[in-house]
Protein backbone atom coordinates (compact mmCIF):
# COMPACT_ATOMS: atom_id res chain seq x y z
CA UNK A 1 0.00 0.00 0.00
CA UNK A 2 2.03 3.48 -0.90
CA UNK A 3 1.50 6.31 -3.56
CA UNK A 4 3.75 7.16 -6.01
CA UNK A 5 4.69 10.36 -7.55
CA UNK A 6 3.47 9.38 -10.64
CA UNK A 7 -0.22 7.75 -9.37
CA UNK A 8 0.02 11.21 -7.86
CA UNK A 9 0.12 13.40 -10.30
CA UNK A 10 -2.11 11.78 -12.23
CA UNK A 11 -4.89 11.14 -9.25
CA UNK A 12 -4.31 15.65 -8.56
CA UNK A 13 -4.43 16.12 -12.29
CA UNK A 14 -7.72 14.30 -13.05
CA UNK A 15 -9.21 15.28 -9.95
CA UNK A 16 -10.32 11.76 -9.14
CA UNK A 17 -8.85 10.98 -5.65
CA UNK A 18 -11.97 9.36 -4.85
CA UNK A 19 -11.09 6.48 -6.83
CA UNK A 20 -7.37 5.68 -5.53
CA UNK A 21 -8.31 2.34 -3.80
CA UNK A 22 -7.08 0.59 -6.42
CA UNK A 23 -3.67 2.52 -6.27
CA UNK A 24 -3.58 2.03 -2.52
CA UNK A 25 -4.60 -1.60 -2.83
CA UNK A 26 -5.95 -1.41 0.24
CA UNK A 27 -10.24 -0.87 1.10
CA UNK A 28 -10.91 1.97 3.73
CA UNK A 29 -14.16 0.57 4.94
CA UNK A 30 -11.68 -2.87 5.69
CA UNK A 31 -9.33 -0.77 8.39
CA UNK A 32 -11.08 2.35 9.56
CA UNK A 33 -10.11 4.20 12.19
CA UNK A 34 -6.32 2.40 12.61
CA UNK A 35 -4.52 5.30 12.16
CA UNK A 36 -4.83 8.34 13.38
CA UNK A 37 -3.60 11.55 12.01
CA UNK A 38 -4.95 14.99 13.80
CA UNK A 39 -4.38 18.18 11.45
CA UNK A 40 -3.58 21.32 13.52
CA UNK A 41 -5.09 24.49 11.42
CA UNK A 42 -7.91 25.20 8.93
CA UNK A 43 -5.79 27.12 6.12
CA UNK A 44 -4.56 26.65 2.90
CA UNK A 45 -2.30 23.72 4.28
CA UNK A 46 -4.09 22.24 6.92
CA UNK A 47 -7.44 21.96 5.27
CA UNK A 48 -5.65 20.35 2.22
CA UNK A 49 -4.07 18.09 4.09
CA UNK A 50 -7.07 16.78 5.54
CA UNK A 51 -8.99 16.57 2.91
CA UNK A 52 -6.24 14.54 0.82
CA UNK A 53 -5.59 12.49 3.70
CA UNK A 54 -9.25 11.07 3.65
CA UNK A 55 -9.25 10.83 -0.61
CA UNK A 56 -6.15 9.09 -1.14
CA UNK A 57 -6.73 6.68 2.12
CA UNK A 58 -10.34 6.81 3.91
CA UNK A 59 -9.25 4.05 6.05
CA UNK A 60 -7.16 7.26 8.09
CA UNK A 61 -8.87 8.89 10.97
CA UNK A 62 -8.14 12.72 9.95
CA UNK A 63 -9.14 14.93 13.21
CA UNK A 64 -8.94 18.76 12.61
CA UNK A 65 -8.05 21.13 15.30
CA UNK A 66 -9.15 24.67 13.99
CA UNK A 67 -10.68 27.28 17.10
CA UNK A 68 -12.19 29.15 14.58
CA UNK A 69 -15.64 28.36 13.05
CA UNK A 70 -14.83 29.78 9.35
CA UNK A 71 -11.29 30.38 7.45
CA UNK A 72 -10.92 33.87 6.25
CA UNK A 73 -8.67 34.09 3.34
CA UNK A 74 -5.57 36.47 3.22
CA UNK A 75 -5.81 36.32 -0.52
CA UNK A 76 -8.21 37.99 -2.03
CA UNK A 77 -8.82 40.38 1.31
CA UNK A 78 -6.83 43.17 -0.60
CA UNK A 79 -9.68 42.68 -2.71
CA UNK A 80 -12.28 43.55 -0.01
CA UNK A 81 -10.04 46.75 0.88
CA UNK A 82 -10.82 47.81 -2.58
CA UNK A 83 -14.60 47.31 -2.76
CA UNK A 84 -14.45 44.27 -4.91
CA UNK A 85 -15.28 41.73 -2.87
CA UNK A 86 -16.81 41.20 0.86
CA UNK A 87 -15.94 39.69 3.87
CA UNK A 88 -18.33 36.53 3.27
CA UNK A 89 -16.76 36.19 -0.13
CA UNK A 90 -13.63 35.14 1.52
CA UNK A 91 -14.84 32.95 4.65
CA UNK A 92 -15.14 29.43 4.03
CA UNK A 93 -16.68 26.76 6.93
CA UNK A 94 -15.60 23.21 7.23
CA UNK A 95 -18.71 21.70 6.10
CA UNK A 96 -17.65 19.73 3.41
CA UNK A 97 -14.61 18.54 5.60
CA UNK A 98 -17.00 17.05 7.60
CA UNK A 99 -19.88 15.56 5.66
CA UNK A 100 -18.45 14.81 2.93
CA UNK A 101 -14.82 13.23 3.45
CA UNK A 102 -15.47 12.50 7.23
CA UNK A 103 -12.89 14.51 8.68
CA UNK A 104 -13.29 14.84 12.23
CA UNK A 105 -13.51 19.25 13.26
CA UNK A 106 -12.91 20.36 16.53
CA UNK A 107 -13.34 23.93 17.47
CA UNK A 108 -10.38 24.47 19.67
CA UNK A 109 -7.24 25.72 20.47
CA UNK A 110 -3.69 23.61 20.49
CA UNK A 111 -2.34 24.36 24.09
CA UNK A 112 0.57 22.21 24.02
CA UNK A 113 2.40 19.16 21.74
CA UNK A 114 4.07 16.22 23.98
CA UNK A 115 6.20 14.78 20.74
CA UNK A 116 6.99 12.34 23.08
CA UNK A 117 3.65 10.82 23.54
CA UNK A 118 2.45 11.72 20.48
CA UNK A 119 -0.19 13.55 21.98
CA UNK A 120 -2.03 17.31 21.27
CA UNK A 121 -3.66 19.36 24.64
CA UNK A 122 -6.66 21.12 23.47
CA UNK A 123 -8.37 24.30 25.42
CA UNK A 124 -10.83 22.36 26.52
CA UNK A 125 -8.45 20.35 28.33
CA UNK A 126 -9.38 17.37 26.31
CA UNK A 127 -5.73 15.67 24.93
CA UNK A 128 -5.65 13.73 21.37
CA UNK A 129 -3.12 11.28 20.64
CA UNK A 130 -1.93 10.61 16.90
CA UNK A 131 0.55 8.45 14.69
CA UNK A 132 0.99 11.49 12.41
CA UNK A 133 0.41 14.80 13.64
CA UNK A 134 0.52 18.08 10.87
CA UNK A 135 0.84 21.43 12.39
CA UNK A 136 -0.13 24.63 9.56
CA UNK A 137 0.12 27.54 12.09
CA UNK A 138 0.75 30.02 9.69
CA UNK A 139 2.87 33.53 11.18
CA UNK A 140 3.33 35.49 13.89
CA UNK A 141 4.58 39.21 14.13
CA UNK A 142 7.86 40.32 15.74
CA UNK A 143 6.06 42.77 17.20
CA UNK A 144 9.34 44.33 18.89
CA UNK A 145 10.97 45.06 15.57
CA UNK A 146 9.52 48.40 15.03
CA UNK A 147 9.21 51.00 17.98
CA UNK A 148 6.15 52.04 19.02
CA UNK A 149 4.35 49.18 17.58
CA UNK A 150 2.58 47.12 19.29
CA UNK A 151 -0.70 44.38 18.67
CA UNK A 152 -2.40 46.73 21.08
CA UNK A 153 -1.70 49.46 18.44
CA UNK A 154 -2.47 47.08 15.56
CA UNK A 155 -5.81 46.52 16.79
CA UNK A 156 -6.88 49.81 17.73
CA UNK A 157 -5.21 52.40 14.94
CA UNK A 158 -2.41 50.96 12.69
CA UNK A 159 -3.67 47.49 11.28
CA UNK A 160 -1.82 45.48 9.33
CA UNK A 161 -4.40 43.27 8.10
CA UNK A 162 -2.52 40.45 7.49
CA UNK A 163 -4.11 38.21 9.20
CA UNK A 164 -7.65 38.06 7.57
CA UNK A 165 -10.43 38.90 9.94
CA UNK A 166 -10.95 41.93 12.16
CA UNK A 167 -7.62 43.01 11.16
CA UNK A 168 -9.59 43.37 7.30
CA UNK A 169 -12.37 44.65 8.52
CA UNK A 170 -10.37 47.68 10.72
CA UNK A 171 -8.83 48.60 7.71
CA UNK A 172 -11.65 48.67 5.31
CA UNK A 173 -12.85 50.95 7.75
CA UNK A 174 -10.42 53.43 7.99
CA UNK A 175 -10.45 53.49 4.56
CA UNK A 176 -14.00 54.78 4.15
CA UNK A 177 -13.70 56.94 6.66
CA UNK A 178 -10.57 58.46 5.92
CA UNK A 179 -11.28 62.22 3.99
CA UNK A 180 -10.71 63.45 0.49
CA UNK A 181 -7.04 64.50 0.22
CA UNK A 182 -5.81 61.99 2.87
CA UNK A 183 -2.76 60.13 2.54
CA UNK A 184 -2.53 55.91 3.06
CA UNK A 185 1.00 55.03 4.67
CA UNK A 186 1.43 51.35 3.48
CA UNK A 187 4.60 49.88 5.16
CA UNK A 188 5.67 46.02 3.76
CA UNK A 189 8.72 43.94 5.85
CA UNK A 190 11.36 42.40 4.82
CA UNK A 191 11.64 39.63 3.53
CA UNK A 192 10.78 36.55 4.24
CA UNK A 193 7.00 37.13 5.08
CA UNK A 194 3.55 35.86 3.94
CA UNK A 195 2.64 36.46 0.09
CA UNK A 196 5.61 38.47 -1.66
CA UNK A 197 3.10 40.49 -3.70
CA UNK A 198 0.81 40.66 -1.46
CA UNK A 199 1.73 44.71 -0.64
CA UNK A 200 1.92 45.59 -3.79
CA UNK A 201 -1.79 44.39 -4.19
CA UNK A 202 -2.91 46.14 -1.35
CA UNK A 203 -1.50 49.42 -2.78
CA UNK A 204 -2.96 49.15 -6.18
CA UNK A 205 -6.80 47.88 -4.89
CA UNK A 206 -6.72 50.72 -2.54
CA UNK A 207 -5.35 53.24 -4.97
CA UNK A 208 -8.36 51.83 -7.34
CA UNK A 209 -11.03 52.28 -4.08
CA UNK A 210 -9.74 56.11 -3.88
CA UNK A 211 -9.70 56.50 -7.25
CA UNK A 212 -13.42 55.71 -7.39
CA UNK A 213 -14.09 57.59 -3.81
CA UNK A 214 -12.01 59.94 -2.85
CA UNK A 215 -9.27 61.18 -6.01
CA UNK A 216 -7.61 63.66 -3.84
CA UNK A 217 -5.88 61.02 -2.16
CA UNK A 218 -2.54 58.97 -2.19
CA UNK A 219 -0.86 56.22 -1.29
CA UNK A 220 2.46 56.14 0.07
CA UNK A 221 4.73 52.92 0.20
CA UNK A 222 7.69 53.00 2.63
CA UNK A 223 9.55 49.93 2.33
CA UNK A 224 11.87 47.88 4.79
CA UNK A 225 13.21 46.55 0.93
CA UNK A 226 14.99 47.71 -2.14
CA UNK A 227 12.82 45.72 -4.51
CA UNK A 228 9.93 43.53 -4.83
CA UNK A 229 7.86 40.77 -6.39
CA UNK A 230 6.67 41.70 -9.92
CA UNK A 231 7.64 45.06 -9.45
CA UNK A 232 7.90 45.96 -13.41
CA UNK A 233 4.36 44.89 -13.79
CA UNK A 234 3.12 46.77 -10.81
CA UNK A 235 5.20 50.00 -11.44
CA UNK A 236 3.80 49.90 -14.95
CA UNK A 237 0.46 49.35 -13.98
CA UNK A 238 0.28 51.79 -11.44
CA UNK A 239 2.00 54.41 -13.63
CA UNK A 240 -1.22 53.48 -16.17
CA UNK A 241 -4.16 53.47 -13.87
CA UNK A 242 -3.12 55.76 -11.32
CA UNK A 243 -0.66 58.46 -12.38
CA UNK A 244 0.14 60.04 -9.17
CA UNK A 245 -1.46 58.57 -6.96
CA UNK A 246 0.90 55.82 -5.55
CA UNK A 247 4.52 56.20 -4.32
CA UNK A 248 6.90 53.60 -3.95
CA UNK A 249 10.13 54.85 -1.28
CA UNK A 250 13.06 51.74 -1.24
CA UNK A 251 15.00 50.76 1.71
CA UNK A 252 18.22 52.41 0.60
CA UNK A 253 16.03 55.72 -0.11
CA UNK A 254 15.10 56.08 3.03
CA UNK A 255 12.15 54.68 2.95
CA UNK A 256 12.36 51.85 5.73
CA UNK A 257 10.48 52.25 8.94
CA UNK A 258 12.67 53.28 11.83
CA UNK A 259 9.53 53.39 14.55
CA UNK A 260 6.29 54.91 14.42
CA UNK A 261 3.69 57.14 16.97
CA UNK A 262 0.47 56.29 17.14
CA UNK A 263 -0.87 59.40 18.71
CA UNK A 264 0.51 61.65 16.11
CA UNK A 265 -0.21 59.04 13.23
CA UNK A 266 3.15 59.33 11.86
CA UNK A 267 6.03 56.89 10.75
CA UNK A 268 9.51 57.42 11.33
CA UNK A 269 11.90 56.85 8.53
CA UNK A 270 15.62 58.46 7.18
CA UNK A 271 13.90 61.95 5.57
CA UNK A 272 12.16 62.25 8.63
CA UNK A 273 8.77 61.41 10.68
CA UNK A 274 5.69 60.77 7.30
CA UNK A 275 2.27 61.09 8.66
CA UNK A 276 -0.71 59.37 7.09
CA UNK A 277 -4.59 59.76 7.82
CA UNK A 278 -4.18 55.70 7.74
CA UNK A 279 -1.37 53.83 8.45
CA UNK A 280 -1.15 50.07 7.24
CA UNK A 281 1.86 48.96 9.34
CA UNK A 282 3.13 45.29 7.84
CA UNK A 283 5.55 44.07 10.63
CA UNK A 284 8.68 41.31 10.07
CA UNK A 285 7.08 37.65 10.51
CA UNK A 286 7.96 34.67 12.07
CA UNK A 287 6.38 31.17 12.53
CA UNK A 288 3.40 30.83 14.24
CA UNK A 289 3.11 30.70 18.04
CA UNK A 290 2.40 27.40 18.46
CA UNK A 291 5.68 26.28 16.05
CA UNK A 292 7.67 27.98 18.96
CA UNK A 293 5.87 26.49 21.40
CA UNK A 294 5.99 23.30 20.15
CA UNK A 295 9.94 23.78 19.40
CA UNK A 296 9.65 23.34 16.15
CA UNK A 297 11.75 26.42 14.76
CA UNK A 298 15.54 27.04 14.51
CA UNK A 299 17.54 30.10 14.78
CA UNK A 300 15.62 31.67 11.68
CA UNK A 301 12.36 31.77 13.31
CA UNK A 302 10.98 29.19 10.68
CA UNK A 303 10.84 25.71 10.95
CA UNK A 304 13.07 23.11 9.20
CA UNK A 305 11.72 20.26 7.65
CA UNK A 306 12.54 17.19 5.55
CA UNK A 307 11.07 18.45 1.59
CA UNK A 308 10.32 15.20 0.75
CA UNK A 309 7.81 15.15 3.42
CA UNK A 310 7.33 17.96 5.18
CA UNK A 311 8.10 15.83 8.40
CA UNK A 312 9.74 18.23 10.97
CA UNK A 313 13.99 17.76 11.33
CA UNK A 314 13.61 18.83 15.13
CA UNK A 315 10.74 16.45 16.03
CA UNK A 316 9.70 13.22 14.02
CA UNK A 317 6.58 12.75 13.67
CA UNK A 318 5.25 16.05 13.38
CA UNK A 319 5.05 17.46 9.75
CA UNK A 320 4.72 21.55 9.53
CA UNK A 321 3.48 23.20 6.24
CA UNK A 322 2.34 26.45 4.79
CA UNK A 323 4.07 30.15 5.98
CA UNK A 324 5.70 28.17 8.57
CA UNK A 325 8.47 26.16 7.34
CA UNK A 326 11.44 26.86 5.50
CA UNK A 327 10.23 25.23 2.03
CA UNK A 328 13.67 26.22 -0.47
CA UNK A 329 12.37 28.56 -2.96
CA UNK A 330 9.03 28.50 -2.63
CA UNK A 331 6.98 31.84 -1.77
CA UNK A 332 4.72 31.56 1.63
CA UNK A 333 1.73 31.93 -0.08
CA UNK A 334 -1.69 30.00 -0.11
CA UNK A 335 -1.04 28.00 -3.02
CA UNK A 336 2.09 26.87 -2.01
CA UNK A 337 0.82 26.08 1.66
CA UNK A 338 -2.31 23.52 -0.45
CA UNK A 339 0.52 22.23 -2.70
CA UNK A 340 2.81 21.17 0.16
CA UNK A 341 -0.56 19.73 2.14
CA UNK A 342 -0.63 17.42 -0.67
CA UNK A 343 2.40 16.02 -1.02
CA UNK A 344 2.39 15.85 3.30
CA UNK A 345 -0.83 13.89 2.81
CA UNK A 346 0.69 11.54 0.32
CA UNK A 347 3.75 11.09 2.09
CA UNK A 348 2.22 10.24 5.36
CA UNK A 349 0.22 7.62 3.85
CA UNK A 350 3.32 6.02 2.61
CA UNK A 351 5.41 6.30 6.01
CA UNK A 352 2.29 4.72 7.87
CA UNK A 353 2.50 2.05 5.38
CA UNK A 354 6.25 1.70 6.05
CA UNK A 355 6.71 2.77 2.63
CA UNK A 356 9.41 6.13 1.98
CA UNK A 357 7.78 9.12 0.21
CA UNK A 358 8.54 9.90 -3.76
CA UNK A 359 10.31 12.70 -4.02
CA UNK A 360 7.64 15.72 -5.22
CA UNK A 361 6.84 18.10 -7.45
CA UNK A 362 5.71 21.13 -6.05
CA UNK A 363 3.84 24.18 -7.41
CA UNK A 364 2.91 27.77 -6.78
CA UNK A 365 1.38 30.69 -8.61
CA UNK A 366 0.30 33.80 -7.47
CA UNK A 367 -2.21 36.30 -9.27
CA UNK A 368 -2.26 39.80 -8.30
CA UNK A 369 -4.86 42.11 -9.50
CA UNK A 370 -3.68 46.20 -10.24
CA UNK A 371 -7.32 47.26 -11.16
CA UNK A 372 -10.53 46.06 -12.87
CA UNK A 373 -9.36 43.82 -15.69
CA UNK A 374 -5.65 43.95 -15.38
CA UNK A 375 -4.25 41.15 -13.75
CA UNK A 376 -0.47 39.86 -13.21
CA UNK A 377 0.69 36.43 -12.67
CA UNK A 378 4.29 34.82 -11.64
CA UNK A 379 3.80 30.78 -11.40
CA UNK A 380 7.17 28.30 -10.67
CA UNK A 381 7.32 24.30 -10.44
CA UNK A 382 9.74 22.97 -8.23
CA UNK A 383 11.48 19.94 -7.30
CA UNK A 384 13.88 18.42 -4.64
CA UNK A 385 17.51 18.53 -5.25
CA UNK A 386 21.08 18.47 -2.89
CA UNK A 387 19.88 21.85 -2.08
CA UNK A 388 16.31 21.04 -0.68
CA UNK A 389 13.38 22.83 -2.96
CA UNK A 390 14.39 24.58 -5.94
CA UNK A 391 12.61 26.23 -9.00
CA UNK A 392 12.91 24.42 -11.75
CA UNK A 393 14.63 25.85 -14.84
CA UNK A 394 12.32 27.34 -17.74
CA UNK A 395 8.60 26.27 -15.39
CA UNK A 396 6.34 28.26 -14.62
CA UNK A 397 6.91 32.14 -15.97
CA UNK A 398 5.74 35.83 -15.58
CA UNK A 399 2.99 38.05 -17.63
CA UNK A 400 4.96 39.68 -20.39
CA UNK A 401 6.06 43.09 -19.61
CA UNK A 402 4.18 44.11 -22.89
CA UNK A 403 1.12 42.07 -22.54
CA UNK A 404 -1.97 43.17 -24.16
CA UNK A 405 -5.22 44.46 -22.64
CA UNK A 406 -7.13 41.20 -23.70
CA UNK A 407 -4.11 39.46 -21.80
CA UNK A 408 -3.97 41.47 -18.59
CA UNK A 409 -7.85 40.89 -18.92
CA UNK A 410 -7.47 37.44 -18.97
CA UNK A 411 -5.07 37.39 -15.99
CA UNK A 412 -7.72 39.46 -13.94
CA UNK A 413 -10.17 36.80 -14.91
CA UNK A 414 -7.91 33.43 -14.22
CA UNK A 415 -7.16 35.18 -10.62
CA UNK A 416 -11.20 35.25 -10.06
CA UNK A 417 -10.91 31.49 -11.29
CA UNK A 418 -8.08 30.26 -9.34
CA UNK A 419 -9.69 31.65 -5.60
CA UNK A 420 -13.18 29.61 -6.75
CA UNK A 421 -11.13 26.84 -7.64
CA UNK A 422 -8.77 26.48 -4.72
CA UNK A 423 -10.99 27.42 -2.40
CA UNK A 424 -13.32 24.68 -4.08
CA UNK A 425 -10.92 22.05 -3.54
CA UNK A 426 -9.87 22.59 0.08
CA UNK A 427 -13.08 23.59 1.53
CA UNK A 428 -16.18 22.58 -1.07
Amino acid sequence: MSISRRDFNKLLLSGAAGSMFGLLGASGKAFAGTKRVVVVGGGFGGASTAKYLRKLDPSISVTLVEPKAAFVTCPFSNWVLGGLRTMADITHNFNALQNTYGVTVIADKVVSINPGKHEIMLGSGKRLGYDRLVVSPGIDFKWEAIPGYSQQIAESSMPHAWQAGAQTVLLHKQLQAMKNGGTVLLCPPGNPFRCPPGPYERASLIAHYLKQHKPKSKVVILDAKDKFSKQGLFTKGWERLYPGMIEWHAASSGGKVLGVDAKAMTVETDFGPVKGDVINVIPPQKAGKLAFDAGLTNESGWCPVDPSSFESTIHPGIHVIGDSCIAGAMPKSGFAASSQGKVAAAAIINLLNGHKPVPPSLVNTCYSLIGTNYGVSVAAVYELSDKGIVSIPGSGGLTPADASDDQLAQEAMFAEGWYTNISKDIWG
